[in-house]
């Protein structure tokens, strides 16, 4: 059951220095799995909050959508199953010889949309070229990823997928720690449809994400990466 802590933002809008001190403490003690609401923030106070929370080098993730801020610590397994999916999609893009820029822990955002969501891990594919060198981007102007990578744990990233829809990601790719389950997804107008292979990296399947998942739980990373690495030819 996902652990929520839920917080009114009336006083935290009023002034936000001299209440910084009450939701750091409350990021401090938030417990990992657990989630942290704040509503009714402008995106003033959401983009001071996500400073903040970078410069306190909390490993967190932040969605805002119209005035309602969740703060998700994520538990270690979810951030092992981060880094391996990661180390599967570079070593594809590799073996393809395919243009591939990474972002893990990015926030994007959008002031227009009054929405915001810090992903697993994102990816330029098609647009690798365009954000090459780019130490911001900025989704106003920059095109948004082409994929985006959720773990799921306790359930939190359901709160997320309309808001990549809304920045416009490519594919969303969502795995379920719990069930060992991997679904890719793919935009269609303002919604996702599932796919059974991705589009921006054709060949890429969910079974082989699986498959080099769960034999990195018996064998580890390094025996289940080279075995992916050879599956591939």
């Amino acid at each position: 059951m996902l652990n929520r802590v839920r917080c009114s933002a009336a006083a935290y809008n009023a002034d936000m220095s001299s209440s910084t001190r009450e939701y750091m403490d409350a990021v401090e003690h938030l417990p990992q799995g657990a989630t942290l609401v704040l509503q009714r923030l402008t995106w003033e106070d959401y983009e001071r909050l996500v400073s903040d929370l970078t410069a306190s080098r909390a490993r967190l993730r932040v969605t805002y959508d119209h005035g309602r801020v969740e703060i998700m610590s994520p538990l270690n397994e979810h951030e092992g199953y981060a880094r391996f999916i990661d180390a599967l999609v570079r070593a594809f893009a590799e073996h393809g010889k395919l243009k591939l820029e990474s972002f893990g822990g990015t926030t994007w955002r959008r002031h227009q949309l009054q929405q915001g969501v810090e992903g697993d891990c994102c990816y330029y594919v098609t647009n690798a070229d365009r954000i090459i060198g780019k130490k911001a981007i900025d989704l106003e102007s920059d095109p948004p990823p082409d994929i985006a990578v959720e773990i799921d744990i306790t359930n939190e990233s359901s709160s997320k997928v309309h808001i990549y829809a809304a920045l416009k990601v490519g594919e969303i790719w969502l795995y379920d720690g719990k069930k060992a389950r991997l679904r890719f997804y793919q935009l269609s107008g303002n919604s996702y449809c599932q796919i059974h292979e991705s589009n921006v990296l054709p060949g890429m399947r969910p079974e082989m994400i699986e498959r080099a998942l769960q034999q990195s739980k018996t064998d580890g990373q390094t025996a289940a990466l080279d075995a992916f690495r050879r599956q591939l030819g």
